[in-house]
């Protein structure tokens, strides 16, 4: 067994900045798509085309999914949780940017350090390691407060809804990191969550009254394709393998680089406004990344 690592080598790195990249872009995709397709029934599609995948990559590489190992019941609780969270960030992609939804969306690293050393007594962070968060919070509560003074009034409801979307994804991380999760594959960890989402969402859709709609222009192809196989099976394939390998407090803060991707493209494409409030956050943002990531100096000798 492979041990876990205390910081970020140079593979989580380049994986992360992968990742990141592509999730930041991948919002904006989302947005983009929402004119025919609508949210939820949009990520419907995503998990059960990754549920698919994923079994079909298991069912190649020899990895079984289904057998009796005791985490059957903290693993649909982390599918629930993930599930709820990819609703909540769709239906508030309809709402605000895709910037600003993602720059919210990745408060989940507050949740992760405040609630995981609770029990894994490993994840504690340092003094300076917590002022690094602090750093990540207060330009979050910056950012936010533009929110409620925008000239659409729903869109502090958007920025609402990507608040308790990261708020769904840490505890997410924390079931996964504090539970029996921790000794299963990345593979069935990853199943639990797309698949629990791919029997919820077209339920949630119907509640909702979205119109499914069959006929998908070559963009919504596209789109649906790259949501599916690049962000819900490669990415979070990754994502999950690295939690498994590497201190989740670290990783989950690392990747608030997504949001400075998010609004790069929502910027290009779907020319979105770069307040200053979003640029003075991301700056504070990167600030805690360097805080957090920072290794503990030796002990005196």
């Amino acid at each position: 067994m492979t041990p876990r690592r205390t910081h970020l080598d140079t593979l989580a790195i380049s994986l992360l900045l992968a990742c990141c990249l592509f999730w930041g872009f991948q919002q904006v995709l989302v947005k983009a798509t929402l004119a025919e397709l609508p949210p939820v029934f949009q990520a419907s599609i995503r998990f059960a085309g990754a549920t698919l995948l994923l079994f079909l990559w298991c069912a190649w590489r020899g990895i079984k999914l289904l057998g009796a190992d005791g985490t059957l019941r903290a693993g649909l609780l982390a599918g629930s949780l993930f599930a709820i969270e990819f609703a909540c960030l769709y239906v508030g992609l309809q709402y605000t940017s895709a910037s600003r939804l993602t720059v919210f969306l990745y408060t989940s690293p507050f949740w992760v350090a405040a609630l995981l050393p609770l029990w894994v007594s490993s994840e504690k962070l340092r003094p300076m390691q917590w002022a690094g968060l602090a750093c990540a919070f207060a330009a979050v509560a910056f950012a936010l407060r533009e929110g409620f003074g925008a000239s659409g009034a729903s869109t502090w409801l958007g920025d609402v809804l990507a608040l308790v979307a990261g708020m769904f994804w840490g505890l997410t991380t924390v079931v996964i990191r504090s539970s029996s999760l921790t000794r299963v594959s990345a593979e069935k960890l990853l199943f639990y969550q797309v698949a629990v989402s791919a029997a919820v969402l077209p339920f949630l859709s119907l509640a909702l009254g979205e119109q499914w709609v069959w006929h998908f222009s070559p963009f919504a192809i596209t789109s649906l394709l790259l949501q599916t196989v690049v962000g819900a099976f490669a990415s979070y394939l990754a994502w999950m393998w690295m939690l498994g390998h590497y201190p989740a407090t670290k990783i989950s803060v690392f990747v608030f680089l997504t949001p400075l991707f998010a609004l790069l493209f929502g910027a290009l494409w779907l020319k979105e406004a770069v307040t200053p409030s979003l640029l003075a956050a991301l700056a504070l943002v990167a600030v805690g990344i360097v805080l957090v990531n920072r290794r503990a100096p030796p002990p005196p000798r």
